[in-house]
């Protein structure tokens, strides 16, 4: 799930962001799997987001801050739950 897929692979993969960031490869994969089985729904948790752009600037891979938010077209499933209740 975007953007989390897209900056996982671009910098090398789960198990180089979890060392980077300090937490085990399955938690990086779990960033792009769906809420419903355990994951973030293809974001990335800000507390790592800064660790991630070092990271980023050593490997030469332009990342920006706005590579982090979802495509537009990409509902967050808050906002699915939020309109069911309606």
């Amino acid at each position: 799930m975007e953007p989390a897929t897209k900056i996982i692979l671009a910098l090398g993969g789960p198990k180089a962001i979890a060392e980077v960031v300090g937490v085990h490869r399955t938690r990086v994969s779990m960033w792009q799997a769906p809420r419903e089985r355990g994951g973030t729904n293809g974001m990335i948790p800000y507390k790592h987001i800064r660790k991630i752009m070092e990271m980023a600037r050593g490997l030469d891979v332009d990342l920006r801050p706005e590579d982090f938010i979802p495509p537009s077209g990409e509902p967050d499933q808050a906002d699915k739950t939020k309109g069911a209740a309606q």
